[in-house]
């Protein structure tokens, strides 16, 4: 018997065993950032800064991070960011539901190792 699928949507972010993909991720033309979970080293969740990222709505204001595409950012807690090898800048994403998320991308993170 296998085991439930295991899977995160929130409409902007999906994770599941195979990538994490950022939907509206690439500016101008809003098209999905697919990362596999192989090639994700780690991440640091962090509470949403007031002023820094919390109103950028798409891109970066510090060039370190660069976020998808999110109209609801503002009234979101929870920043990631991922650290993906030979990618500059990192790139991050507020999901919807942080605890699922980030307790999902590290069981999942662990498994692929």
């Amino acid at each position: 018997m296998s085991a439930p699928p295991r899977f995160y949507d929130d409409g902007l972010i999906q994770l599941d065993r195979e990538a994490l993909t950022l939907r509206r991720y690439h500016f101008p033309s809003g098209t999905s950032k697919i990362i596999p979970l192989h090639a994700i080293r780690g991440y640091r969740s962090t509470p949403l800064g007031l002023f820094m990222q919390r109103f950028r709505i798409w891109g970066s204001s510090d060039f370190r991070r660069w976020l998808p595409l999110d109209a609801r950012r503002p009234l979101k807690s929870t920043l990631v960011t991922l650290d993906v090898p030979g990618t500059y800048p990192d790139p991050a994403c507020t999901p919807e539901r942080p605890a699922e998320f980030v307790g999902l991308l590290g069981e999942l993170l662990q498994e692929s190792r």
